[in-house]
């Protein structure tokens, strides 16, 4: 009898979780029930599985609403209903077009009007709904004739009063109104919640024809759906058969390429991966990659397969990936085996300036109507609520500014913020809106509204209404088409090599880049500013830490620096170990046997894996649900629960001792969510030796193409000041060298114009466009002829020094630039290249300060590039000790004077830490440890440079200052404003520093943990 329930997938209007939902209607009595979510089919996947289970009859639908106009709401009667109300929507979301007050002619749809949009002519399908409230209407002779074509329409929509009060807020949030302002069409009934089976049913005791309609619509929906079929593109070819005589064919060509062709281990492994793929009817998934992979090589483009796909030979001779699995003794099956039923998961990164091309050619190769992006619920987030219900309340924004920056502890008391908190709390983990997936690509065998309506979102490709994980519930298994900025790096790098030095390299051969002498020497102290994901403070620590110096080192690294594995002691273990590999004990002589390589270390999800198949004796099914609930893709609690439960039973049926078993399964538990597979870290290894390989060899090069792909970890200043470091002359923007991005000329770098925030971007484009067209400026005036620039730019341009070959001042720049604005008509621009130059004016000479450059660069730019921030203090102390001797210096106090670069927050159960990073006077980095204590006295101020107190702790040959004190060190005033004491120091607060905030519980402390060491008792 309930054909028209809202879950809170009806964004910013439904109240009730779909498990609520369910659970609800089973108190009730309820036999069968519609679920007609507003505009969607978010949630139908799941309320079908859910009603199964609690034996209650699911029919899909939806509610078509045209702005916060209801229309009607339609019912699939099976599968192809379902597909016309997808394709109907998907038209209006595609056009941008309101909804017709009338429904289309739905062949496999029972629609439903409400009383008051009711056309006057039903088709055989159509009906009215009417409601309890509304049989008095029945009274009226024209609505008591059409009671043949009336069902009963009880929405849903809420459960209590309070669920009331929050469906209004939910409301006020998505019209952007206080609730005052709110009008009754605004909200639903009051009586849109859902009562007992039989209380409903008396209410129409008198009208048994509404009932016996509202009955037959229910006993004619059969939507059937089969979870377990896969829904994905079956075959690249015609059939399985030639897709799997193209796919070993492909595969014993790139055998050869990849290994010779006298190599049996490769040679039997690719065959017993091919029959695995057969097997399972997975080639189609494989070529498909494949074919996206030629496209991109056809394209000149550079991309990195990574991700548990690493671990195929077949991959591997196919040229998705770069990672041999024979060398790292990758294993075929953690990627696929007789017992996975979904397709893999490929995840294939290319330069975000290059990823929209690729996009481009899977949707148009394989048909706009099987491909999609997946979507993906945005959920209501801390920050986001508060700010949002207190909005709704009528709170000013300072106080809107407090409640979200601030934890509930420091809000204030009244009434009205407890009432925010009340209802703000109850939406936590509500979805709030639909976006698009990262990456997730999906590609179907069917059209791929058989399954959903589809959004087209500014971007320009088109999304399904569901995520990932319910995609893969219903057999859509996503290629993942990432981007990242390292690969640009790459790509870059190389273009410009080759245009600057004339040399042409094969980066994509990784042989020359890993395990490279140069570069392992660099990895091992750490220089890895710019390289892609081992640039970071805490990376770069770890690297000085290991002594890291050669790959398969790198590849744990990149694995043991997540928070899973960190969180568990175990990457302060492994350092331990790795430092001292003759200091410690392996627990069990399984860790040995599986996990030498690691010291005994967990550091892989394959490694839990190995030691709950060989330790713990568990099925490989069980094992299969630890890595996924690793992974971040297990969902089921309670499937988890009965693997640690079947986990301490087959290690007491083995003997082991309960202590040890316990102490395994912690570790175990802690990686889950945050630890790489081997091969995903052999990927990012790789990428990462590629990265520093360019850096220790074209280093200018590679800081310009880092610059350019807009930086990594840190901010545009530290890459330029790397660059410099490097052997680069750095140059500031010049209206005859510069372009959008930044240029090299030999060493000598100009930046962009891309760089001068308050500089138009299309201004910066016609600059470059008319002087590749008509030559170089001459002059000022020349370029104030060829460009349609006001004075507001031309002074940005002047400040910045762009006019410099001029052989002109500033000053006088300016004065000439006002002279000719003044009378000038942009209209009379292409008539003025023919005519006189303008006349010389004899010009003062104006007195300049060294550092006024400096000073419009940090306005401009934010750092200043004439000189060193150094040189702009009031003081000539540059410190006791500088970066390049701390290792000399344990536990001694020193004192230094250092530039900010970045600080990491760090949460502790003593309060908040900082970890910083700095330059000293030479350009050189270090980092420093700050704990609450000293904040509190001693606190970081802004960006700048700072007199730093502390004492050294060498930890692994990493030195680390805990600083006891600090003191932002005083510029110079400005003086360019020398008559104005208010804007002398203005300008120094544009100097920036990276912040990094941490959200997560703080780590439990060495001792918490107590890792042992030693072998435990047998």
């Amino acid at each position: 009898m309930y054909l028209n329930c809202h879950s809170f997938h009806s964004l910013r209007y439904g109240t009730i979780p779909l498990e609520d939902l369910i659970s609800q209607a089973a108190a009730c009595g309820v036999n069968a029930m519609a679920l007609t979510d507003i505009n969607t089919v978010t949630g139908i996947y799941d309320f079908i599985k859910g009603c199964r289970n609690a034996g209650i009859k699911p029919i899909v639908g939806m509610e078509f609403r045209s702005g916060h106009q209801l229309r009607y709401i339609g019912l699939a009667k099976n599968a192809s209903g379902l597909a016309e109300m997808n394709r109907f929507l998907t038209q209006h979301n595609f056009e941008k077009t309101p909804l017709p007050l009338s429904a289309p002619d739905f062949k496999d749809v029972f629609v439903i009007y409400p009383l008051e949009n009711a056309p006057d002519l039903l088709r055989e399908n159509e009906y009215i709904g009417i409601r309890a409230e509304q049989l008095q209407k029945l009274v009226l002779s024209d609505w008591r004739n059409r009671q043949i074509k009336m069902v009963i329409l009880q929405p849903v929509t809420f459960r209590t009063k309070r669920e009331y009060n929050l469906h209004r807020i939910l409301r006020a949030i998505d019209l952007n109104l206080i609730l005052s302002r709110l009008t009754a069409s605004d909200y639903c009934s009051r009586t849109e919640v859902m009562v007992p089976l039989e209380t409903l049913l008396s209410c129409f005791s008198e009208y048994p024809q509404i009932i016996l309609n509202t009955e037959k619509i229910t006993a004619d929906c059969h939507f059937e759906f089969d979870f377990a079929a896969p829904k994905n593109k079956k075959f690249y070819t015609n059939n399985r058969k030639y897709d799997m005589n193209l796919l070993s064919t492909l595969a014993k060509q790139g055998l050869e390429w990849r290994y010779g062709t006298n190599n049996a281990q490769a040679k039997s492994r690719m065959f017993k991966e091919l029959k695995v793929i057969d097997q399972l009817e997975f080639s189609g998934y494989f070529l498909i990659t494949w074919d996206i992979i030629r496209f991109s090589n056809s394209q000149g483009f550079l991309h990195i397969g990574r991700g548990s796909g690493a671990n195929s030979i077949i991959a591997y001779c196919l040229g998705i990936t770069d990672i041999c699995p024979l060398e790292l003794d990758l294993y075929f099956e953690r990627f696929l085996n007789l017992n996975r039923k979904s397709p893999p998961d490929f995840d294939i990164d290319w330069s975000w300036k290059e990823r929209d091309t690729i996009l481009e050619y899977i949707f148009s190769r394989y048909g706009y109507d099987h491909v999609a992006f997946c979507g993906t619920n945005v959920e209501f987030k801390y920050r986001s609520i508060f700010r949002e219900v207190g909005k709704v309340f009528g709170l000013p924004k300072e106080e809107l500014d407090a409640l979200a920056k601030n934890p509930m502890e420091l809000h204030l008391t009244n009434k009205v913020v407890k009432q925010v908190q009340e209802y703000g709390m109850l939406l936590e983990k509500y979805p709030n809106q639909r976006s698009m997936h990262s990456c997730g690509i999906l590609i179907s065998e069917e059209p791929i509204t058989n399954y959903t309506p589809l959004e087209m979102p500014p971007k320009g490709f088109p999304i399904v209404l569901f995520d990932m994980h319910t995609a893969e519930d219903i057999g859509l298994e996503k290629f993942d088409i990432l981007s990242q900025r390292g690969i640009g790096h790459i790509d870059d790098s190389v273009k410009l090599i080759e245009k600057n030095r004339g040399i042409r390299l094969n980066i994509r051969d990784t042989a020359i880049s890993k395990n490279e002498a140069t570069c392992n020497a660099f990895l091992g102290i750490g220089r890895t500013i710019g390289c892609f994901y081992i640039e970071s403070p805490a990376m770069r620590g770890l690297l000085r830490r290991l002594k890291c110096d050669n790959y398969k080192t790198l590849v744990a690294a990149s694995s043991i620096i997540r928070p899973g594995v960190a969180q568990s002691g175990m990457m302060k273990e492994y350092i331990f170990r790795h430092n001292h590999p003759d200091k410690f004990e392996y627990f069990h002589p399984v860790f040995q046997e599986q996990l030498g390589e690691t010291y005994g270390i967990m550091v892989y999800q394959e490694d839990v894996i190995k030691i709950a198949l060989h330790y713990g004796g568990l099925p490989a099914a069980d094992g299969d649900i630890l890595r996924r609930a690793m992974s971040g893709k297990g969902r089921s609690k309670a499937a988890l629960q009965k693997v640690k439960d079947n986990f301490f039973v087959s290690c007491a049926a083995q003997g082991h001792p309960l202590k040890l078993s316990e102490e395994i399964y912690r570790q175990i538990e802690s990686f889950a969510g945050y630890s790489f597979c081997k091969a995903h870290s052999a990927s990012y290894a790789v990428e990462s030796y590629q990265s520093l390989y360019l850096k220790v060899h074209y280093p200018v090069e590679f800081m310009v193409a880092v610059i350019n792909n807009q930086g990594g970890f840190y901010r545009t200043e530290v890459y330029v000041h790397e660059a410099r470091m490097s052997g680069a002359a750095i140059h500031n923007p010049c209206v005859n060298k510069s372009e959008l991005e930044t240029t090299l000329y030999g060493s000598d770098v100009y930046l962009g114009f891309m760089h001068l925030q308050s500089l138009e971007s299309k201004i910066a484009i016609q600059i470059q466009t008319e002087r590749e067209n008509n030559g170089e400026y001459k002059s000022l005036e020349d370029f104030i002829n060829r460009i349609p620039i006001g004075i507001e730019g031309i002074q940005i341009l002047i400040f910045i020094g762009a006019f410099r070959f001029t052989g002109k001042t500033k000053n006088q720049l300016l004065v000439i630039a006002r002279l000719i604005m003044v009378n000038f008509k942009p209209e009379n621009r292409s008539l003025m290249l023919i005519q006189q130059p303008v006349k010389e004016y004899e010009l003062p000479k104006l007195e300049r300060s060294e550092f006024e450059d400096a000073f419009d660069e940090i306005e401009l730019l934010s750092f200043p590039v004439s000189c060193s921030p150094f040189d702009l203090l009031q003081t000539k102390f540059r410190g006791d000790v500088l970066a390049k001797d701390l290792l000399k210096h344990h536990k001694k106090t020193v004192r230094m004077l250092a530039y900010l670069i970045s600080r990491k927050h760090v949460p502790t159960k003593m309060g908040a830490m900082y970890f910083g990073t700095w330059i000293d006077a030479q350009g050189e980095l270090f980092d420093t440890a700050h704990f609450t204590g000293s904040l509190k006295e001693y606190p970081f101020q802004g960006g700048g440079c700072y007199l730093l107190l502390g004492h050294v702790e060498v930890d692994y040959h990493f030195p680390t200052v805990t600083v006891t004190k600090m003191a932002k060190m005083p510029f110079i005033a400005d003086p360019r404003y020398s008559n104005s004491d208010q804007r002398q120091f203005k300008v120094h607060g544009q100097l920036r520093e990276d912040v990094s905030m941490t959200d997560r519980q703080p780590y439990p402390q060495e001792h918490e943990i107590n890792l042992p060491r030693l072998k435990m008792g047998n």
